[in-house]
C-alpha cells in the first residue's frame, strides 16, 4: 500500500508540479488549493504527511501545522511547510506545534524526495 500524502499549495502550478513529481514516485498524493478544507480531507484521507505553503491566503498556514501537532489525534502525522525567502526555517521550527521540517521555495525535485522519503521513514 502507498503512502499517502496531502499537498496545501495555493500556487496551481507548484501544486500541479509537486504532485505529478510524488504521484509519479509512486505516492497516493490528494491536493487542496486552500486550507478551508484541510481538517476535512485529514479526517476523510489519513494522510501519512502533509505537505503546506507557508503563504495560504485565508487561512494561517502555521495556524494548521500547530494544529495537526496539538491534537492527540493527528499529531504523530507528519507535516513539511513550503517556505519562501521571507520565512526563516528556524522561525518555523520555533513556533509551537511546528513543522517536522521545512523545505525553502525555491526548491529542486531532490530536495523534495529527500525531505518526503525522511519523513515518511521516521
Amino acid at each position: 500500500m502507498s503512502k499517502k500524502i496531502l499537498i496545501v499549495e495555493d500556487d496551481a502550478l507548484m501544486l500541479e508540479v509537486m504532485a505529478y513529481i510524488l504521484s509519479s514516485s509512486g505516492y497516493d498524493v490528494s491536493t487542496l488549493s486552500s486550507g478551508g478544507e484541510v481538517f476535512n480531507q485529514i479526517k476523510i484521507n489519513r494522510p501519512d504527511l502533509v505537505i503546506v505553503d507557508t503563504d495560504l491566503s485565508g487561512i494561517n498556514s502555521r495556524e494548521i501545522c500547530r494544529l495537526i501537532k496539538l491534537n492527540n489525534t493527528t499529531r504523530n502525522m507528519r507535516v513539511i511547510m513550503c517556505s519562501n525567502e521571507d520565512d526563516s526555517p528556524e522561525t518555523i521550527m520555533e513556533q509551537k506545534g511546528s513543522p517536522d521540517d521545512v523545505l525553502e521555495k525555491p526548491f529542486d525535485i531532490s530536495s523534495l524526495m529527500q525531505k518526503v522519503e525522511h519523513q515518511l521513514a521516521a
